[in-house]
């Protein structure tokens, strides 16, 4: 739990607006901020398995935010990322890409797959 003077000055820093306490950028810059102090905590308690489970609840938390702010605002979450010196990797939005729904029309346009066409070419 982030001490009240500390959270306050992570809202300051990341806030969009006047009053903002609730944008994905402070939602993110808070989480990371926790993340930081339970890995500290767990790296002296190896075998707090509570504390280890609600810091895999923020992290999983943070990646949907970060996702979503991906996907708003990508300027924003460039910028976000590079204060906060978080290593991301470009989100998807889950499913096939193009080449593999591509891919996949191709081989139905040949009428089954190749280990079909083998077989019958050997029968």
């Amino acid at each position: 739990m982030l001490e009240k003077k500390l959270k306050a000055k992570i809202i300051s820093k990341f806030k969009t607006h006047e009053g903002d306490t609730g944008s994905s950028q402070v939602q993110i810059a808070i989480l990371t901020e926790e993340v930081k102090q339970l890995t500290k905590h767990l790296k002296d308690h190896k075998n707090d398995f509570s504390s280890r489970r609600g810091l895999l609840r923020k992290v999983a938390e943070r990646r949907k935010l970060l996702n979503y702010l991906y996907w708003e605002d990508q300027p924003a979450f460039e910028k976000l990322a590079e204060a906060l010196k978080l290593k991301v990797v470009k989100p998807s939005k889950g499913g096939p890409t193009v080449a593999e729904l591509a891919a996949l029309a191709a081989a139905d346009e040949g009428h089954g797959t190749e280990a079909e066409a083998t077989t019958e070419a050997t029968a």
